[in-house]
């Protein structure tokens, strides 16, 4: 059985140049899987903020919502209709309030992994913190507890295993960003690597 598969003409107005169909769900992680309790996450949030830790039961206690979204990966795969429940990012920043120079945010996860956005992409109705995948608790190897999801960028920008929020003036590069991933990771641009 082939793995994956290129899309039809009829799928060019969502798949990105480059793209191919995944049968499944490819996990691709860089180095070993963080396992998270509930009971023991935290996300916090600093920089051009007041200082603020969630908890999974505040978490809880927003709004909740379900997403159908494509999600696409930098290594070429493609993933069609993934079904997610969470809280839309857009929901979570009603729980605090942003200095108005911040214009960036770096994302920090457990496992010392971090990625950057800027504001304008990060604060999308789209977006949101997903904690299920399927109908299921999203399990540890696609971010779970909780994970970012960023359907417009690469899945990279879909942060695993979210910890932290640091809002910035200025973008500061995440983990792959400085090792030569692109510093916005566009789909429909190719924005797969810097160019520096």
């Amino acid at each position: 059985m082939k793995f994956f598969e290129k899309p039809g003409p009829e799928l060019a107005d969502r798949v990105p140049p480059g793209q191919h169909l995944a049968k499944g769900f490819p996990v691709l992680t860089y180095g070993s899987t963080p396992a998270i309790a509930t009971t023991d996450w935290q996300l916090t949030v600093s920089g051009l903020t007041t200082a603020k830790t969630f908890t999974w039961d505040d978490l809880m206690a927003m709004p909740q919502s379900k997403f159908t979204a494509d999600f696409h990966c930098v290594t070429t795969w493609s993933k069609l209709d993934v079904q997610w429940r969470g809280v839309r990012v857009t929901d979570f920043l009603d729980q605090i309030e942003i200095e108005p120079q911040a214009a960036h945010v770096l994302l920090q996860c457990y496992g010392d992994y971090t990625t950057n956005l800027a504001l304008s992409d990060f604060a999308r109705p789209e977006n949101f913190f997903a904690h299920t995948l399927f109908g299921e608790p999203l399990p540890p190897e696609h971010g779970g507890p909780l994970r970012l999801v960023v359907p417009h960028l690469y899945a990279w920008k879909s942060a695993k295993w979210i910890s932290g929020l640091e809002f910035l003036a200025e973008m500061e590069l995440g983990f792959w960003e400085r090792n030569g991933y692109h510093q916005r990771g566009e789909p429909w641009a190719e924005e797969r690597y810097s160019m520096g």
